[in-house]
């Protein structure tokens, strides 16, 4: 309908390619807007875990200098219309140009009681109860599944995010997919978002 209200009725060929240009202009400023509106979502989805509270210390048991275990994981006050979620576990404080990627996984039914402790890093997750078809993308070792805490000595308490989006869509997303590639392709997708936020520190 947008189009259509910007689009003369009696346009020849030569005038549309013309008009091209306008068209992708606003398409990307759409993609922008869309981006930015998930990314300044208010959290409204409860992310939990037995192995820690939010904003608690991250057991040894969990981090790459102990068992490298992932913890178990649950959510709740999903959105209506959630068919699908995604997860994103990053370290904001690694210094690394960008936030160090521990875990991606998507294509999990929205239906899911759970992520139980110590899941699989097998990239197609089968044989474990609400979670047939879950996918462990790449993390920031381009390995597939989880990669525990593992900060250096540098005196600072790192912050580990489990972020957890709520989408409106059955994607059925490709294996292989690393954060920035998921992002992309749940842009425009995502009702709600939530996070957990548990702390390690080096000593």
């Amino acid at each position: 309908m947008l189009f259509a209200t910007i689009i003369p009725e009696d346009y020849k060929m030569k005038g549309f390619l013309s008009f091209k240009p306008a068209l992708a202009a606003i398409a990307m400023s759409a993609l922008i807007i869309n981006s930015v509106i998930a990314a300044e979502m208010e959290d409204t989805i409860t992310v939990a875990s037995t192995a820690f509270e939010h904003h608690g210390t991250t057991p040894l048991k969990y981090t790459a200098y102990g068992d490298n275990v992932s913890p178990q994981l649950t959510w709740s006050n999903l959105p209506a219309g959630t068919v699908q979620l995604a997860l994103v576990m990053d370290d904001p404080i690694a210094p690394t140009p960008q936030p160090f990627v521990h875990w991606v996984a998507y294509n999990i039914p929205a239906d899911a009681a759970e992520i139980p402790e110590g899941l699989t890093r097998d990239v197609r997750v089968t044989g474990v109860a609400g979670l047939d078809g879950m996918i462990n993308g790449l993390n920031g070792l381009r390995q597939a599944g989880y990669f525990g805490p593992r900060p250096p000595q540098d005196g600072k308490l790192h912050a580990y995010h489990f972020r957890v989006y709520a989408l409106d869509a059955a994607l059925n997303l490709p294996e292989g997919l690393n954060k920035d590639q998921l992002l992309e392709a749940i842009d425009g997708h995502v009702l709600g978002t939530g996070m957990l936020m548990g702390h390690y520190e080096r000593e």
